[in-house]
């Protein structure tokens, strides 16, 4: 009885791989494996609708012309590529945001408090609302009449 090897039928996937993919293959797992950090100078050329356009152009290519394991590497590569990007982008903005305390300094320095004008003054004497006595009821003599209105209204 002669054994025979199962895996003899199946293919190497790594034979249908030009150097070039193969080289981006590693390239791109290097990439996604280690934690490498975007530079300042690029992260702003990187986190722009341009450079998105030109990333979807790269996986459409790859998708088009290349081995289908290298462009869905490739998606999972650019997602973080954005990723490490933002963080320094937002790094980088946290950095030269103000506290909490100077923007109330400023804002104070904005607003100073206002002195009470004349015509504030005057209505507080006259017209003080809310703190004025109970209304007292006065009975007069003066009852008000009204004439009938008929033939006021053209319906």
């Amino acid at each position: 009885m002669q054994l025979t090897n199962p895996l003899k039928n199946v293919t190497n996937p790594f034979k249908s791989f030009s150097t070039i993919e193969l080289s981006l293959l590693v390239v791109f797992i290097i990439y996604i494996i280690l934690p490498i950090h975007t530079p300042q100078f690029l992260s702003g050329a990187i986190d722009n609708p341009i450079s998105l356009v030109i990333m979807f152009g790269i996986a459409v290519y790859l998708f088009i012309y290349s081995n289908p394991v290298l462009p869905i590497l490739y998606i999972f590569v650019a997602y973080e590529l954005l990723r490490r990007t933002s963080k320094s982008v937002v790094i980088k903005a946290v950095q030269h945001t103000p506290s909490q305390e100077t923007k109330d300094k400023e804002m104070k320095q904005m607003n100073p408090k206002k002195a009470e004008t004349l015509e504030e003054e005057i209505v507080e004497k006259m017209a003080p609302v809310g703190r004025s006595d109970a209304s007292v009821y006065v009975s007069s003599t003066y009852k008000p009449t009204a004439e009938k209105l008929v033939g006021a209204s053209l319906f």
